[in-house]
């Protein structure tokens, strides 16, 4: 039984590095598909998916972090994230697992001088020996909302 501080995410990884986003902000999990790209898109935008009549956005957050391109195969998902009215796809390696944290286990993410990284960061947490970073989806996507908007509005 949960408690009412508990929180749930799914985690997933990218290279050796496990992620962890709210539960409550997922609608899917899909197997790769081959994207359509788009024209002046940032880097880090992959393309867009027809995801049973919905054009999906999808974000490499390899390249988001600063890892390089990801070399998409079959067995890479996207993991489709609501984010206020808007979908979004993010590619990751491979899912991991469904957690149940508890509020006051959540750890803050320390300062790093020069690096962009930290607002997007909801925290970090270890699970069984493992660190998990957490991710604060609006704040990852923020500065891609104009792309997002423009390609919701098709």
């Amino acid at each position: 039984m949960t408690g009412d501080t508990d929180r749930q995410f799914i985690t997933f990884t990218i290279d050796s590095e496990e992620y962890g986003v709210d539960i409550m902000a997922i609608r899917e999990i899909k197997g790769w598909t081959p994207v359509t790209a788009l024209p002046d898109a940032p880097p880090h935008m992959r393309g867009v998916i027809d995801l049973r009549g919905t054009i999906v956005p999808i974000i490499d957050l390899r390249v988001r972090f600063h890892h390089g391109l990801t070399e998409a195969t079959p067995t890479h998902v996207i993991v489709v994230v609501a984010i206020g009215p808007h979908m979004v796809g993010l590619l990751a390696d491979a899912v991991v697992d469904i957690v149940t944290v508890a509020a006051t286990e959540i750890q803050p993410v320390p300062e790093l001088d020069g690096q962009d990284h930290k607002g997007f960061l909801a925290g970090l947490v270890t699970i069984e020996g493992r660190m998990v970073v957490l991710l604060d989806l609006d704040r990852l996507l923020e500065r891609d909302r104009d792309v997002l908007l423009q390609t919701a509005a098709g």
